[in-house]
């Protein structure tokens, strides 16, 4: 019995619900769960690529999988979201904070739906999930949040201005809940990714720009398992990358003029 107990695997009995999980960091976040017993919910705008990421998790881990077709990007998307996992009596016991997007460009001049929805997503929503699950977590002491923010949360983005302002929200406010969880068992971790590669460079147009061509972007999954790893050590912070590390480090030794500079420089178009 003592060695059954050993070898069990740490999710078990326990549901992850990962948000923008039809694609790149999101579906290898979900997989890190899935690997180590974790029950599922997937959520994500696209149902036929939610299914099909459903199916072979489930499949290949021996875990729950249930897709939710959902745009957490609308208001009201995070509450309808929680009504239809509670209509399947689910209970959450990670939130797994992924879905987002980024858009390259001079805010003068830009789409103002765009740079609305970014907040709308990368913020809102965020919030508006982890403000509906978090007493739960606090309760059952156990579970926690994993939020996916971005090396963009750490200076402000000339040229992508509310993309990296809406990840700086999202890297404070996990620091923050980090900090009211602190004596209990419930986790916050807040992962900072640099360029990975995803479906997220395409829609913002970042491979474009001299950051996005002079890097190397990382591949998700060794992202994501960086994020896994950070997330179940109660890591604040993880930010992915030696070079990326180095590079958020710092910025608190720039004078803010020169940073502001430099920044513009790298997202400017190549």
């Amino acid at each position: 019995m003592l060695a059954v107990m050993a070898n069990d695997k740490i999710g078990r009995g326990q549901t992850a619900l990962v948000t923008g999980a039809s694609a790149g960091i999101g579906v290898d976040l979900a997989e890190c769960f899935a690997a180590d017993g974790y029950d599922l919910v997937l959520a994500a705008r696209s149902e036929a690529a939610l299914r099909k990421v459903a199916e072979r998790l489930a499949k290949q881990y021996g875990v729950r999988a249930t897709p939710i077709a959902v745009d957490l990007g609308a208001p009201g998307g995070g509450e309808q979201l929680a009504s239809r996992i509670a209509e399947q009596q689910l209970t959450v016991d990670v939130l797994v904070n992924n879905a987002g997007y980024g858009h390259a460009g001079a805010f003068a001049g830009s789409d103002r739906a765009t740079q609305l929805g970014m907040i709308d997503l990368n913020d809102r929503a965020l919030v508006e999930l982890t403000h509906i699950y978090w007493p739960g977590m606090l309760e059952r002491n156990r579970g926690g949040v994993l939020n996916v923010a971005s090396t963009a949360a750490f200076q402000p983005g000339p040229l992508m201005a509310i993309y990296y302002a809406s990840k700086a929200f999202v890297l404070s406010f996990s620091e923050a809940l980090w900090e009211e969880a602190r004596g209990t068992n419930v986790k916050v971790s807040c992962l900072c990714p640099g360029p990975t590669v995803s479906k997220f460079r395409e829609r913002a147009g970042t491979g474009k720009t001299r950051l996005g061509k002079s890097s190397r972007p990382m591949e998700s999954m060794p992202v994501a398992k960086q994020g896994y790893e950070a997330f179940q050590r109660n890591q604040r912070v993880k930010v992915t990358g030696g070079l990326n590390t180095l590079m958020a480090e710092s910025v608190r030794f720039l004078p803010r003029f020169v940073l502001l500079r430099l920044v513009r420089t790298l997202q400017s178009p190549a």
